[in-house]
């Protein structure tokens, strides 16, 4: 499989059509891969609720577009917050295990490289945090 523009803007395309205003597209062989592969095409406009995954840390790498990763402490407050936008030299985010994040996405195409330790682990209730109570916080 050749990864390029066309593959990216077809996944852009089906991002803006889906409700959530994302599309995954996978890399890995299966949800039971040991290793969780797959690019992720990102509108403005997404709600990513804010998220941890305790038993993996995770990488994000932009492979295009423009966004704002925040990590948080177990109070919703944010500790760090990194713009990666290819055009200055930040590529991306290594986010340890257990901790809280999230993502502002600034760009229309933006499209990430996430690779997570396998199986695939739906997020539990107690894997976010909950910043209004009176909002669905968007999975």
């Amino acid at each position: 499989m050749l990864i390029n523009e066309t593959l990216f803007d077809e996944l852009t395309a089906k991002a803006k059509e889906s409700p959530r205003l994302r599309m995954n597209f996978n890399l890995h062989d299966s949800l039971d891969a040991k290793a969780q592969r797959l690019f992720n095409a990102l509108e403005p406009g997404t709600v990513m609720p804010v998220h941890r995954h305790m038993a993996s840390s995770e990488t994000q790498v932009l492979m295009r577009g423009s966004m704002k990763v925040m990590f948080y402490d177990d109070k919703g407050q944010i500790t760090e917050e990194y713009m990666l936008d290819n055009s200055t030299g930040n590529y991306g985010v290594q986010i340890p295990a257990g901790v809280w994040h999230s993502l502002e996405v600034l760009q229309t195409g933006t499209i990430i490289l996430e690779i997570k330790d396998g199986p695939y682990r739906p997020l539990q209730e107690n894997d976010i945090l909950m910043l209004n109570p009176h909002t669905d916080n968007g999975i």
